[in-house]
């Protein structure tokens, strides 16, 4: 299996301990994840107010994949999901759905709104039923 391109929620729910969070125990033992610059700006200023410095190295040392950051697409995609009643999406969100098309790779996340993108944009979505 190619890589999954890991949001910030799961990574919350991971260090919470939180049950759902568990499913990335087997993407870690099989090296299969990736994260981008924009996940990690979104956790590392927690964990170093925190001071869980391991995490931090830990998330750094995760393979990367490249941000281009296409506007009219982000516009297109929020244009979308407005059509289709979904209003709430952030532009961090865009662009970590974005982030995921261009790399042809699957997104692992537990906000719900990819679901509906996926329908409506095309985006991957990781299942842990399909490991």
């Amino acid at each position: 299996m190619n890589k999954v391109l890991v949001d910030s929620s799961v990574w919350i729910a991971f260090f919470k301990g939180a049950e759902e969070g568990r499913q990335l125990f087997s993407l870690l033992d099989t090296n299969q994840i990736c994260i981008n610059d924009l996940i990690l700006a979104e956790l590392i200023p927690s964990l170093n107010h925190k001071k869980e410095l391991a995490l931090v190295r830990l998330l750094q040392s995760i393979e990367r994949t490249r941000l281009h950051i296409d506007w009219e697409s982000i516009i297109e995609m929020q244009t979308i999901n407005f059509k289709n009643g979904l209003n709430r999406v952030g532009v961090p969100d865009l662009i970590i759905a974005q982030n995921a098309l261009q790399n042809d790779i699957p997104l692992f996340s537990f906000d719900r709104h990819f679901e509906i993108m996926k329908k409506s944009i095309g985006i991957k979505l990781f299942n842990i039923n399909t490991i």
